[in-house]
């Protein structure tokens, strides 16, 4: 038996066994995890979900929390050919073991557990119980052990709280709107969303913090594009040579 799953934003077809990497998920090496978002069970009797399969479930045990290869990219200002900055990433990702597939009778609430539960995007976590969790460093390499004790120091770094900006405006000032596309990354199709969600100055974009930033990548759908292409700094410079 097989199923497809999805989580965040990308699909994977499973069986029990498998070994996979997902976007990072707030759980530590050892817990068990549960996906709820089940498109498909194959098997001798397929279901294709609509778009998900009622009941469906695949659980999973965490084995680490790991980064992907770094990748390069560079970021150069438009109009400026002599401004160039070299920046690397590196994508938090969840190893997982697949343990069991369920193609009926899944809690979607989450599995009962000896401590408790918790459900994070479609997908519910089961705590380890106490005992369990010494047995687990035990088995695990050193390496492995001293990254799973560093995994929570960088939660907190994840978890920030979506605030919708004060300084949003119904209409440009003066009826006169600032060429955003000046800052790098942002085109036509991006000004006019920024446009939309009422972002019609660079003075604007500067005064963000890290709360209204949370809100507006997920408001234009460009998750990390603000810090990564540094609109805050831009912004700042182009407000500055305005006044």
């Amino acid at each position: 038996m097989f199923a497809v799953l999805k989580t965040g934003g990308k699909q994977y077809r499973v069986q029990a066994g498998d070994v996979l990497r997902v976007e990072r998920i707030a759980a530590q090496a050892g817990e068990k995890v549960q996906f709820n978002e089940i498109l498909m069970v194959g098997g001798d009797s397929p279901v294709i979900g609509t778009p998900t399969v009622d009941g469906a479930g695949v659980q999973a045990e965490v084995i680490d929390q790991i980064k992907a290869d770094k990748v390069i990219h560079y970021v150069k200002r438009r109009r400026k050919h002599s401004s160039q900055r070299t920046k690397g990433h590196r994508q938090k990702l969840t190893l997982l073991r697949v343990t069991d597939i369920l193609a009926s009778g899944a809690d979607a609430s989450g599995v009962q557990a000896a401590v408790g539960t918790g459900s994070v995007s479609g997908f519910a976590i089961e705590a380890a119980a106490p005992a369990a969790k010494p047995a687990a460093k035990k088995k695990a390499a050193p390496k492995a052990a001293a990254k799973a004790d560093a995994a929570p120091a960088e939660a907190p770094a994840d978890s920030v709280d979506a605030t919708k900006p004060s300084n949003l405006l119904t209409e440009a000032r003066d009826g006169k709107a600032d060429d955003l596309k000046k800052i790098s990354g942002v085109g036509p199709k991006l000004e006019g969303l920024l446009h939309e969600n009422g972002v019609f100055h660079f003075d604007q974009i500067a005064a963000w913090g890290p709360s209204e930033i949370a809100y507006m990548d997920d408001r234009l759908s460009f998750k990390g594009r603000i810090e990564r292409d540094g609109w805050i700094d831009q912004a700042k410079q182009f407000a500055s040579e305005q006044e």
